[in-house]
């Protein structure tokens, strides 16, 4: 059995799956609050930036992987309209719920669906488009994931994956600090979960750089890849279309 990265500890691979429901079972139900606090409300305004880029239309077809509490899935429904769909997907029961909750309580009804996004349970072709908020870094082969999004998707279908990426590196001291010092301690406070936020901290240090992930999603067939940073490089959207 391989190993694999679980934040800077090495894991067996079939054991990353359970020890990553294990973080977001602890988190899930603080985990839109946590969220406005770490990024200072920011997380909000990528996420709109997102739709803006994904040039989804009303009538598309959307597939949200890894969605957890659904504010994604919620603002491309809007995007859609009536004539359009959005599934929220996420392989943790307990954000899903969250997420489901949310959506109704909200009178937003869309099909809700806990899967694995290396293997989505969808056939080739149903979507116009397949997106990914900070999910990426937590699914165990990254590759396959991405081929599974690409199989899913229509010719001409867009992929888009929102994701912490390489800050500008005049910023790095600041933000390391503020990753490995403060986080833990917010986790602990409003979440009653360090451990589970130092987690976070290491496997954003871990996930692949801008470049890396342009040419893993060219590697996983997609064409016309590109990316926009935001916020410096804390974040990065990555955009790709299958032909």
């Amino acid at each position: 059995m391989k190993n694999t990265d679980f934040g800077f500890r090495q894991v067996p691979e079939d054991e990353k799956a359970r020890r990553v429901a294990g973080v977001f079972d602890s988190v899930a139900r603080r985990y839109d609050l946590m969220n406005d606090l770490m990024s200072a409300g920011l997380h909000r305004i990528w996420k709109r930036y997102k739709v803006e880029r994904s040039l989804v239309r009303p009538g598309d077809r959307v597939l949200d992987v890894a969605g957890g509490t659904g504010d994604l899935a919620r603002l491309f429904a809007a995007r859609v309209g009536e004539t359009g769909s959005v599934v929220l997907t996420d392989i943790n029961g307990a954000m899903l719920a969250v997420g489901r909750d949310r959506l109704v309580d909200d009178g937003v009804i869309m099909p809700v669906a806990q899967c694995d996004a290396e293997h989505l349970p969808f056939a080739e072709e149903s979507f116009d488009c397949v997106t990914v908020g900070f999910g990426l870094r937590n699914m165990t082969h990254n590759e396959l994931a991405l081929s599974e999004m690409r199989r899913v998707l229509r010719a001409g279908g867009r992929l888009l994956v929102l994701e912490f990426s390489k800050v500008w590196k005049p910023l790095a001291p600041l933000y390391d600090a503020y990753s490995f010092q403060v986080l833990p301690r917010l986790g602990q406070a409003v979440a009653g979960d360090a451990e589970s936020y130092r987690y976070l901290a290491e496997s954003i240090r871990l996930h692949p750089d801008q470049e890396t992930l342009k040419n893993m999603m060219k590697n996983a067939g997609f064409d016309q890849v590109d990316y926009y940073n935001l916020s410096a490089g804390v974040v990065a959207l990555h955009r790709g279309i299958r032909y």
